[in-house]
């Protein structure tokens, strides 16, 4: 049974706001691969995020309460010398707090490129609409962008669109499916052609399932088949197969989904953050975790840093920063920064059988078998059955060789490529 918790809230600089997770849902229907991705800046291809030179792109961040500290200027400088290659970063779209300007958003902009990392730009205003009578709608969050988009302009390649954040409470949360394909649709009719990131209802964290089971059909309503799913995880997710279980449901079905915020403790109950930053890592799953400083209210805990002070961790910090799975261990920059293989080859990682996997996904995987050709070489799209095994590896635990009896000059059914032996399908040596 669903686990079903009442409102949830964190006050910071004094002002209640919701604490909650959410992430993404999938049901039957069109796989990422089958799309058109976006034509420029992150995109989504296959259930995983790709930068514009079709580089994987795992999200490793941290939330930064922007709106309610905007002279808190380093937060972001001081994020990134962490390790982060990604802040999410709070706006306020003058519903409920103040606006956050074109200009202030620029600025904020500007600084996520000094620093080397992306961005991740929501409106928070929208936290718990049905059930927080303050709360404004994902149309009026959608509103906000259009009144930006002179700063969001050509920065496709830095940000991501975080249209609402947890724009449900418990209270009309059947409503977000609908709610949130019309505000998709707004934005792209209006030109903003960037990765677009959703939160789940019910506080974010989608103990009803609602986002879950709806993701396919949101994500085909997007004509640039680019839109992120993400899942808060507070205390409705305090058991590792829970945390697993709506992981790979998304991963599955081939639909993106990050973690958008979680922490390690919580007044609704205790997040499993092991699990979820382990279980984030073996998908190859993004996460930001909640929060970077000036939480209030009972939840002080959840500062990353005491007094917005890079030197003094907390231990939540410590935790998220230098612990297992965390960013110190997992996190890399996005290469539209400099960063990735100097020698061009694929970053990213490597399959069970081996084989790099293909960096575009399915793009370089045209017959649909699982296998591409990158680089020169010989890869494997991720999720596929040449990923599980079970059509790329021969009973004697071997690959099979890719280019087939071309690959076994002698005949006798071993084949060598990629620097290591193979196995023609169907010889004497497939055993």
């Amino acid at each position: 049974m669903a686990k079903q918790p009442g409102r949830l809230l964190r006050t910071v600089a004094g002002t209640a706001f919701a604490a909650a997770a959410g992430l993404l849902v999938s049901v039957l229907g069109p796989s990422v691969g089958d799309a058109e991705a976006a034509p420029t800046g992150l995109r989504v291809d296959n259930g995983r995020v790709y930068e514009s030179n079709g580089n994987e792109f795992v999200m490793r961040g941290v939330n930064h309460a922007y709106t309610w500290y905007p002279e808190q200027t380093t937060s972001i400088a001081d994020i990134a010398d962490k390790g982060a290659n990604t802040v999410r970063v709070v706006l306020g779209s003058g519903d409920r707090w103040t606006e956050t300007t074109a200009s202030q958003v620029s600025t904020i902009i500007d600084q996520c490129k000094a620093n080397e990392v992306i961005c991740v730009l929501e409106v928070h205003d929208t936290t718990g609409y049905g059930e927080d009578g303050a709360a404004a709608t994902l149309d009026q969050a959608a509103d906000y962008w259009i009144g930006v988009k002179s700063a969001l302009q050509g920065q496709e390649d830095y940000v991501v669109v975080n249209i609402g954040n947890e724009p449900f409470g418990n209270t009309g949360y059947t409503a977000w499916t609908d709610a949130t394909k019309a505000a998709i649709g707004k934005l792209r009719g209006a030109g903003i052609d960037h990765a677009l990131m959703v939160d789940a209802p019910n506080w974010g964290q989608d103990w009803s399932h609602t986002m879950r089971d709806n993701a396919a059909s949101v994500f085909a309503s997007d004509p640039d088949r680019n839109t992120i799913f993400s899942i808060h995880m507070y205390g409705v997710y305090d058991t590792a197969a829970e945390v697993q279980g709506y992981l790979n449901h998304f991963v599955d079905n081939g639909l993106p989904i990050v973690v958008g915020e979680f922490g390690d403790q919580h007044s609704d109950g205790n997040p499993d953050e092991d699990a979820i930053m382990a279980t984030a890592e073996s998908l190859g799953v993004g996460y930001m975790g909640w929060s970077w400083s000036g939480n209030g209210s009972g939840v002080e805990y959840l500062d990353m840093v005491n007094g917005f002070d890079a030197d003094s961790l907390t231990n939540w910090g410590n935790r998220f920063f230098n612990g297992s799975n965390g960013i110190a261990a997992t996190s890399e920059r996005a290469t539209i920064y400099g960063g990735g293989d100097d020698d061009g080859g694929s970053d990213g990682g490597t399959a069970p059988n081996g084989y790099p996997y293909c960096v575009n996904g399915g793009s370089s995987d045209p017959d649909g078998d699982g296998w591409g050709w990158e680089n020169s070489q010989s890869c494997v799209v991720r999720g596929s059955a040449a990923d599980t095994g079970s059509a790329g590896t021969a009973p004697n635990g071997y690959p099979y060789c890719v280019n087939g009896s071309s690959s076994d000059p002698d005949g006798d059914g071993w084949g060598w490529e990629n620097s290591r032996s193979c196995v023609v399908r169907g010889s004497s040596a497939d055993y």
